[in-house]
């Protein structure tokens, strides 16, 4: 399994679709980077976010996920409460292909404020906007900057392709749109 360069990542991404829109060179005057960097992609962070509330008293359970435990805000600059977190979703669309894994980290501009950006694998075949978990682990409250870099991805790709994709077993996230919850 090998990591992809730039050059992968550009091909891929222009001529094959795998990420739009795409940014062609790292993008950090005034803003938290964004786009492509020697090996990964830095996305951004759409302006669409789910504040986690106990305002309605519920219960998280992720077999029977409420909504109510979320307030929908769109905002230019999300405010997370303190030990709380908020959904978010990329302003990027992904495409992966049948052979790459894709592996998501946070950026240091937020770790070193104490805001963990979590997402799961992007397995081979899967689409959609990429669901963002922002945790604010500080006693304090914390902004998020929409339109600016939230997260790095990484591709591998395989030895060799993989037998059955995430679209070939009909995953629950598959060609997901916008903000998107737990879903069973």
């Amino acid at each position: 399994m090998s990591v992809m360069p730039d050059t992968w990542i550009r091909h891929m991404a222009t001529e094959h679709g795998m990420i739009e829109p795409f940014t062609e060179n790292l993008k950090r005057d005034g803003v938290i980077s964004y786009g492509l960097s020697s090996y990964g992609y830095d996305a951004r962070v759409s302006n669409e976010f789910k504040i986690f509330t106990n305002v309605n008293s519920a219960i998280v359970d992720p077999k029977e996920f409420s909504p109510k435990s979320f307030v929908d805000v769109d905002t230019d600059v999300c405010i997370i409460p303190p030990n709380s977190f908020a959904l978010a979703r990329t302003v990027e669309l992904f495409r992966i292909p049948r052979d790459v894994l894709v592996i998501c980290l946070g950026k240091s501009t937020y770790a070193r404020c104490g805001i963990v950006v979590n997402v799961t694998p992007l397995e081979p075949e899967w689409e959609g906007h990429v669901t963002l978990e922002f945790s604010n682990t500080t006693p304090l409250p914390a902004k998020i900057y929409a339109n600016e870099g939230a997260c790095q991805f990484i591709f591998l790709k395989g030895d060799s392709v993989c037998e059955v994709s995430y679209r070939d077993r009909s995953g629950k996230y598959q060609g997901q749109l916008g903000v998107t919850l737990p879903r069973l």
